[in-house]
């Protein structure tokens, strides 16, 4: 039940993400440039999806620390598919567009969110002094 819950979650994050992207094309990048606007996107971006797993987390319910990182993983790998099918396939993005997000040595930072994002829930439980246990799953 606590995936199902994870899930509906995430389109609460993957909504908010899409118009966060969205603002930060029409209101950021004009002002300094995408490349920039995404770097700082991907700050903002983090903050927004911990903010949405602090106010859920509770509610997800998920019965021990193991399901808290199955659901940050399972939100990363939700986000990935979600970006590529989206970018590639819906905006027709170039393969190596979509890979200048995730590569470090181009200043993209993607992966440092999306680590975040899998770490997001089980540290939104400890900052809400959450207990669970630490063995099931």
């Amino acid at each position: 039940m606590y995936l199902l819950r994870a899930f509906l979650v995430w389109l609460v994050i993957i909504g908010s993400e899409t118009i966060h992207g969205t603002l930060r094309n029409l209101f950021l990048a004009p002002r300094v440039g995408d490349f920039h606007a995404r770097q700082i996107g991907a700050l903002t971006g983090s903050l927004l999806i911990f903010v949405i797993a602090f106010l859920f987390v509770r509610w997800i319910a998920a019965p021990s620390t193991k399901s808290l990182v199955i659901v940050g993983l399972f939100w990363m790998v939700l986000t990935l598919i979600f970006e590529i099918v989206l970018g590639r396939f819906v905006f027709g993005l170039s393969w190596e567009r979509l890979i200048s997000d995730y590569d470090v040595s181009r200043g993209g930072l993607m992966w440092f969110g999306l680590l975040f994002m899998a770490a997001a829930p089980l540290l939104a439980a400890k900052l809400r002094g959450m207990k669970t246990e630490t063995s099931s799953g």
